[in-house]
């Protein structure tokens, strides 16, 4: 092709040098257009990984996994178009000695319709997952969070937005040059969640009626570090309404600021984990950070992060002395409700995240992460090594959690673990 067109060109040349009478020729020479692919509306990939994980009682789980993921996105009018989000993940786990246990995991991240009447305005309806929030590790603004994932496959934040199920509704958004405005609702479609490997759990998204408004509006450029700010506000059946705002500010070529915000009348965690007495108040929780990127393109983040709903220090100590006790349940349904709802164990964590792309040589990414919980100084620590070849990434990926048995992450059920992946794209 490339040869087609270096001749075409000579062609054209000679043609100018010998007079005007070719110039319509010389004109189509210079009118000719590269053909452009178009972009697919099919993206999957198939992932297989194999890893292993201690116990704190001294035992090793092996682990394999086969996950396959498919995204469509497809235009089949000029208003009209469908979106299709989902994953599938057949897990495998064994102890030494004895029989693998099976856990097969289907996720239906998106499935709706969308359709565009005019330029600037789009109405979605269908499961959708609707990830806000400015902030890195934790995101008291990411309001459809709560129930939403229903297989982890990596601790990594970024992963655990994406791979969660949406929750099924209906959007309006108004899209103007500076800003937009998006409301949604959300209905009450079932009342408790379904486990089934493909059951839709929509008990788990759509056990209330909830609704939320999203208003962004870039403020005006004589303000330093180019903001626009986005202001929420989400209320739902049985809920008091929340306040929530996302904020981010270029502080330099290298540097950005963020800080986001969720507040309102709300019952503590611990109260409706046990089903305890009304302690609603007004809480808030935000988190804070920032980012900075050297020349050579690697990022570091530090990010601050705050629950006013959560256990104090004094409180979480009680709650884990009960264990001791001999009354361990209150503990055992207050971690199992704060891991649905992914939020913080106790009031105060601190979050360090960094990325490197093209690290060492061209292709290879690392990343590292690790959570510090104030309270009880419990650690989560995460690292990843990732390959890109032209239709397959390679990656290894480590975990430590790091504490004692009681605590925010030495409670986990896996002490350290490992896994290789490899991800073949189509």
């Amino acid at each position: 092709m490339r040869t087609f067109f270096l001749g075409l060109a000579l062609t054209a040349a000679s043609a100018l040098a010998q007079g005007s009478d070719d110039l319509d020729a010389l004109q189509l020479a210079d009118q000719a257009q590269i053909p452009v692919a178009s972009a697919s509306d099919w993206h999957s990939f198939v992932e297989v990984a194999l890893g292993q994980a201690a116990t704190p009682h001294g035992s090793t789980l092996a682990r394999q996994r086969l996950s396959f993921d498919l995204q469509f996105d497809h235009r089949f009018a000029p208003e009209w178009r469908a979106v299709f989000s989902d994953r599938l993940d057949l897990n495998r786990q064994q102890q030494p000695g004895l029989a693998s246990v099976a856990k097969d995991v289907n996720t239906i991240r998106d499935a709706y319709l969308s359709w565009q009447p005019q330029a600037h305005q789009l109405l979605d309806a269908g499961r959708i997952n609707v990830p806000y929030g400015a902030a890195s590790g934790y995101n008291p603004s990411d309001y459809f969070r709560a129930n939403a994932l229903r297989s982890a496959v990596s601790v990594d934040p970024s992963s655990l937005k994406k791979n969660r199920m949406g929750s099924v509704m209906l959007r309006g958004q108004q899209l103007w040059d500076s800003g937009s405005l998006t409301a949604l609702y959300s209905p009450q479609l079932a009342e408790q969640p379904n486990t089934g490997s493909f059951n839709p759990d929509l008990g788990a998204t759509n056990a209330q009626d909830r609704w939320l408004i999203a208003y962004s509006q870039k403020l005006p450029s004589a303000i330093p570090g180019q903001l626009t700010p986005q202001w929420l506000l989400q209320g739902g059946a049985h809920a008091h309404p929340q306040i929530g705002m996302n904020l981010s500010a270029l502080l330099n070529d290298a540097s950005v600021a963020y800080l986001e915000y969720s507040g309102g009348r709300s019952r503590s965690m611990l109260s409706q984990a046990l089903q305890g007495k009304d302690d609603t108040a007004f809480r808030n929780r935000l988190a804070s950070g920032i980012t900075y990127t050297t020349a050579n393109k690697l990022s570091l983040t530090l990010e601050y992060e705050y629950n006013g709903s959560a256990l104090d220090d004094q409180a979480w100590d009680a709650l884990r002395k009960g264990i001791k006790q001999g009354a361990p349940l209150p503990y055992l349904q207050y971690r199992q409700w704060q891991q649905n709802q992914q939020e913080l164990a106790t009031r105060q964590e601190v979050f360090v995240y960094a990325s490197w792309p093209d690290a060492v040589f061209q292709h290879l990414d690392l990343s590292a992460m690790q959570k510090l919980n104030l309270a009880d100084h419990s650690r989560l620590s995460w690292l990843e090594a990732r390959y890109h070849l032209q239709q397959a990434d390679l990656a290894l990926q480590w975990q430590r959690n790091s504490g004692e048995a009681s605590t925010a992450y030495g409670a986990a059920l896996q002490k350290y673990s490992w896994q290789a992946q490899l991800r073949v794209y189509f």
